[in-house]
């Protein structure tokens, strides 16, 4: 048996779509969080604040492959910067990035 929507559904379901701006932003987002690393990037700084050394010693990466990972972020507005002294600091840049890396792993907790 096929189902079909009616006219005025479609419209409607349509009309949901966020709009292309986004829709890239969105996609962005998540190949940005497609990364192993990047993710426990994430996962680090939802523990604590923390420094490009910081992050290098605890995930055994080079400060050019850190800082290179950190800088996408940045871009995406998912981390965001504190300055003090000479050291930035890293923390997640608001309560949505958590909730982003929360679902995915509860999603992925469940299914096990």
């Amino acid at each position: 048996m096929y189902h079909t929507i009616s006219e005025d559904e479609a419209d409607k379901i349509l009309a949901s779509i966020p709009d292309v701006p986004v829709v890239e932003q969105m996609a962005e987002t998540f190949k940005a969080l497609g990364d192993p690393t990047r993710v426990r990037i994430i996962h680090l700084l939802s523990q604590a604040e923390l420094c490009v050394h910081d992050l290098t010693q605890l995930l055994g990466t080079t400060q050019p492959a850190m800082s290179h990972h950190l800088r996408l972020l940045r871009m995406l507005r998912l981390v965001r910067t504190r300055r003090d002294g000479r050291a930035i600091y890293y923390s997640l840049d608001d309560e949505h990035v958590l909730e982003l890396f929360t679902c995915s792993r509860d999603h992925i907790l469940h299914q096990t």
